[in-house]
């Protein structure tokens, strides 16, 4: 009777931890900082690796080593036009464009940071993000905002790719 109770129970148990390691979040982080003695709006994105990745063999149909020791100069032209493309800013009223500054590796994430100069005030602030949402339909994309001390989030996904910050 033991022996017949502890195989279902095996196989239950066997089932439910396999299962979970396919079972993936698809998220990426932004910070977006407004730092006004600087008049600069300051962006940082955290994306997975792998995912990054898949984006941009998706977009451009070309391989790409972001994160790796492969990674060249066309790798990262590619995903900074991926970024402008997927990432908008509306500064008080105003559409900006980001300026590239660097990426770093930490762990399966791609740190970028980009800039926004030439910001006295902000009143608003509008993102547009669709980031992996074309490759990951269920992608969340968590924007985190600072405005002199003020701070506030946004969660945008592929239904709601747009929001604004104020």
């Amino acid at each position: 009777m033991k022996r017949s109770f502890k195989f279902p129970c095996f196989i239950v148990i066997f089932l439910l931890l396999t299962a979970a390691g396919y079972h993936r979040f698809y998220t990426a982080i932004f910070q977006i900082n407004f730092v006004p003695q600087k008049k600069m709006v300051q962006i940082t994105t955290r994306i997975f690796i792998d995912d990054f990745n898949d984006a941009l063999k998706n977009q451009y149909h070309k391989t790409t080593f972001l994160g790796t020791d492969k990674e060249t100069q066309d790798d990262i032209n590619l995903m900074k036009k991926y970024l402008s493309e997927k990432l908008k800013l509306t500064v008080n009223g105003k559409f900006e464009t980001m300026n590239y500054l660097s990426n770093e590796r930490e762990d399966k994430v791609l740190i970028c940071y980009f800039k926004i100069n030439n910001i006295t005030k902000l009143k608003s602030l509008e993102i547009e993000n669709s980031i992996l949402t074309e490759v990951h339909p269920e992608q969340q994309n968590i924007i985190q905002f600072s405005n002199n001390g003020t701070k506030s989030s946004l969660l945008l996904s592929g239904e709601t790719t747009r929001g604004m910050l104020k």
